[in-house]
């Protein structure tokens, strides 16, 4: 009998855990915004800013963007300027060309690891990706994988576009960007 007792008390108490597991990420409230291109002239407009943020769980990321025409594609630090296989990745699409100013519209998506988060822009004319034009959410600020460490690294390879499709985005959403 004290078997049975200690056996339905844990299959209780582990069901009442998993009862109670949230099912989806709760936002934060919170929107972490970064602008694609620059206008300063020393970054020659391929820069995110800022480019290193640091986000929790449920947060947004929206991404803002001005002229040439810049996406936002998730790498790993390991392979920059280099999609994650298999679509696993966030990618914007070249959705966002503007003449001037910013773009009518931003991609977002909702930070769902504290897991550092890779980005590059994949725009070839000009080579944004190896001309520094990256970042990362949640660095670990305590090991070697810096953001100046995958700048670096981006600089002698070739920037591979997630899909055949240049207006596919994925794992994130197009909105209208909405004046502060």
């Amino acid at each position: 009998m004290v078997a049975f007792t200690s056996v339905a008390f844990a299959a209780t108490t582990l069901l009442g855990v998993t009862a109670a597991a949230p099912k989806h990420i709760r936002s934060t409230g919170v929107v972490h915004r970064i602008t694609a291109g620059s206008t300063a002239l020393a970054a020659n407009g391929l820069r995110f800013d800022p480019e290193n943020i640091v986000a929790e769980i449920g947060d947004l990321i929206e991404f803002s963007f001005l002229p040439k025409n810049h996406t936002v594609v998730q790498s790993s630090f390991d392979k920059p300027c280099e999609p994650l296989a298999s679509d696993n990745g966030v990618f914007s699409g070249f959705n966002f060309a503007t003449a001037q100013g910013l773009s009518n519209n931003t991609f977002v998506f909702e930070v769902k690891t504290k897991e550092p988060f890779w980005y590059y822009c994949s725009q070839t004319v000009g080579n944004h990706c190896q001309m520094g034009m990256s970042g990362v959410v949640n660095q670990n600020f305590d090991g070697g994988k810096t953001l100046a460490k995958y700048k670096e690294n981006s600089k002698g390879t070739v920037t591979v576009q997630p899909s055949a499709d240049k207006l596919k985005s994925q794992i994130g959403e197009i909105k209208p960007r909405k004046e502060l």
